[in-house]
């Protein structure tokens, strides 16, 4: 293996050029509702590409439909805006067929988990080496506020005027069950957490999913608030750092333990240290994740954010070279004409 392959191998960039944040600013408008919590999300990606030392001509950003979708607009960057659902479908071609580039996946809540759910399930466990950002707002903001597969039973909007009757789908949740080998949650509000947790997904080797809580202003306004703002987030949220305990609180006083197949919150004054949960997500077993995510939007939990899961598996592009490769060795690099015409054939 040369240096170049070794470098590939260990997800290490090549040394490029200098580049900042208007680097990666297009030319195009931004066309989000002023406050939209879509604004964040895009200035901290194009605050942390930098740092990755990526070409902007290897880097590819994939969307779908939605508020969310018209991110590569605003990339200097390649950049595909596809059709609803099927930006993973997408991403995974370009990917498979050039493996080379750093591949990004922009969808939302309704986009990923709706019409495009099948597509999102299959790209996670394939474990193509992409990045993904779902934003979640809880609601169908570019088509003016229906409730989406996200938003809370009993949500009131224009296609549920006497509430919600669905439960909502938690993005976490589906992500670990189909195997994703990389499941993170951060907060558009949050800017320092968030940038660290997408320099952490694209140095992830495979399918990198980050769930973002995104206020939308005028059709949702402050879902999240509990979790961002000053007065209330240390007491609702527990950052999942690993290694650590789950501690959390503005006294920092209380922390996470199991109860039999349970989450519980404690004050650690009644409770041993050793009884505390200790966060490992490099585990290969994804329970303890999966315990995690379930405490999201439980009352007497706090809500997890940061890192639920991060392990290594084969990725599908490398598997699909070396498939291919074989096949060439054992059976040549075949004909396509002798191909199309071998067997009965037909003309019409």
């Amino acid at each position: 293996m040369n240096l170049s392959e070794e470098k590939k191998s260990l997800h290490i960039p090549a040394a490029v050029p200098t580049t900042n944040k208007k680097d990666f600013e297009s030319d195009q408008d931004v066309r989000w509702c002023p406050g939209c919590g879509d604004y964040s999300i895009l200035s901290q990606t194009q605050r942390i590409l930098p740092e990755l030392g990526i070409p902007k001509e290897q880097l590819v950003f994939i969307s779908g439909i939605g508020c969310s979708s018209r991110f590569p607009y605003y990339m200097n960057t390649y950049g595909f805006h596809t059709i609803h659902g099927r930006a993973p479908a997408i991403a995974a071609g370009v990917k498979a067929t050039n493996p080379e580039l750093s591949v990004w996946v922009i969808t939302g809540d309704g986009d990923a988990l709706s019409i495009g759910g099948n597509h999102f399930l299959h790209m996670l466990r394939r474990n193509l080496d992409i990045n993904v950002l779902l934003f979640n707002n809880r609601i169908y903001g570019l088509t003016k506020g229906q409730y989406s597969p996200t938003s809370e039973v009993g949500k009131v909007t224009t296609s549920s005027p006497f509430g919600s009757l669905d439960r909502p789908l938690n993005p976490v949740e589906i992500a670990l069950s189909a195997g994703a080998t990389f499941v993170a949650r951060s907060l558009d509000r949050d800017t320092k957490h968030l940038q660290s947790i997408i320099k952490a997904a694209h140095e992830h080797k495979g399918t990198s999913f980050i769930e973002v809580y995104q206020n939308c202003n005028i059709y949702n306004n402050g879902a999240f608030f509990t979790y961002t703002e000053k007065a209330t987030k240390a007491d609702n949220t527990v950052v999942l750092e690993h290694g650590e305990q789950l501690v959390f609180g503005a006294k920092r006083d209380k922390g996470i333990r199991l109860n039999g197949f349970q989450p519980e919150v404690v004050y650690i004054d009644d409770t041993s240290d050793t009884d505390l949960i200790v966060h490992d997500q490099f585990a290969d077993d994804p329970t303890l994740a999966y315990f995690l995510s379930r405490m999201t939007d439980v009352p007497e939990h706090p809500l997890p954010i940061g890192i639920f899961r991060s392990v290594q598996c084969p990725c599908y592009e490398d598997m699909l070279t070396d498939q291919v490769q074989r096949a060439r060795q054992s059976n040549g690099d075949g004909n396509l004409e002798k191909l199309l015409n071998s067997g009965e054939t037909w003309v019409v």
